[in-house]
């Protein structure tokens, strides 16, 4: 089953959780006069992942992506950690405002599961930072079975880490999102670290949308469930980010998902619209085939 799906969505309860306490203090802590910066994208830009997208002849699609897109999650640096110049390559596609947000080598967080990991990551973080200023932030997924016993590795982790890197973590474990000490330990770290706290909302893990910020930077993983709910829960996102804006959000990086891709573009249009009047942007609304 894909990470999150649900047989009957219908019957999920998709409101969205009250804030953490300490991100409505860690908010207005940080909370400065300056332009709200936004970035929405999706996770893949290939025809085969991201169908109903691409006219008929596009002949690369980075290059037509980016000219829709201002940004993309960028999850194949995943299963393959890029080289500098594939970097480069992606790079010279795209617009001079494109941001890419490039997930850390499976290696690093599955497999060694951050230990001795450290050669892997200034490799990895070395051929990214090729993106110049179009290197938005990296992030880190953990596997699901990586719980808090695991602190002092994600401490380390965090220390070590190039300072010169924006960083944001995705914790999959149940336990990090309980009121314990192990938890509360992390998230303080985090945010003294400035490391971003990163939210997945999806039907079937409603325990990770744990609405705990630990830098005036939200980095949400929207997954959508192929139900027309997907677009009532947008609705409910743009008012929790009117409220954090309101209380100090600076910037705003949201990547959708979906179970079937072919959404993808439609759910980004859609939300890239209400932003944009939201917050008087003048983000690109990607175009799909069916005009919407």
């Amino acid at each position: 089953m894909k990470f999150g799906q649900v047989d009957n969505p219908e019957e999920i309860d998709f409101r969205l959780p009250a804030d953490h306490k300490d991100t409505t203090k860690m908010l207005s802590e940080n909370k400065k006069d300056k332009p709200f910066k936004v970035y929405v994208g999706c996770a893949k830009w290939n025809k085969t992942d991201l169908k109903n997208f691409y006219p008929k002849g596009t002949k690369d699609e980075l290059t037509y992506y980016s000219s829709q897109f201002n940004s993309i999650e960028l999850n194949a640096t995943f299963y393959n950690a890029p080289s500098r110049e594939q970097v480069l390559i992606w790079k010279d596609k795209t617009p001079a405002d494109f941001k890419f947000f490039p997930k850390l080598t499976n290696s690093i967080s599955h497999f060694k599961r951050l230990i001795d990991v450290q050669p892997a990551v200034e490799e990895f973080c070395d051929a990214v930072s090729q993106f110049d200023k179009k290197l938005g932030m990296v992030f880190l997924q953990m596997h699901d079975n990586f719980g808090p016993k695991n602190f002092d590795r994600v401490e380390k982790f965090i220390n070590d880490f190039p300072k010169a890197v924006p960083l944001a973590i995705e914790l999959r474990n149940k336990d990090w999102f309980q009121d314990t000490k192990e938890a509360e330990r992390l998230y303080k770290l985090m945010e003294a670290k400035k490391k971003t706290n990163i939210i997945v909302d999806t039907a079937g893990r409603r325990d990770m949308l744990h609405m705990r910020l630990t830098t005036p930077k939200a980095f949400i993983r929207y997954v959508g469930a192929n139900h027309e709910s997907d677009y009532s829960r947008l609705d409910d996102w743009l008012k929790r980010i009117k409220k954090w804006r309101e209380g100090g959000l600076q910037e705003l990086y949201f990547f959708v998902h979906q179970n079937v891709e072919k959404e993808s573009p439609l759910l980004s249009a859609y939300f890239i619209k209400k932003l944009n009047k939201a917050f008087e942007l003048e983000i690109p609304i990607p175009k799909t085939l069916d005009g919407k």
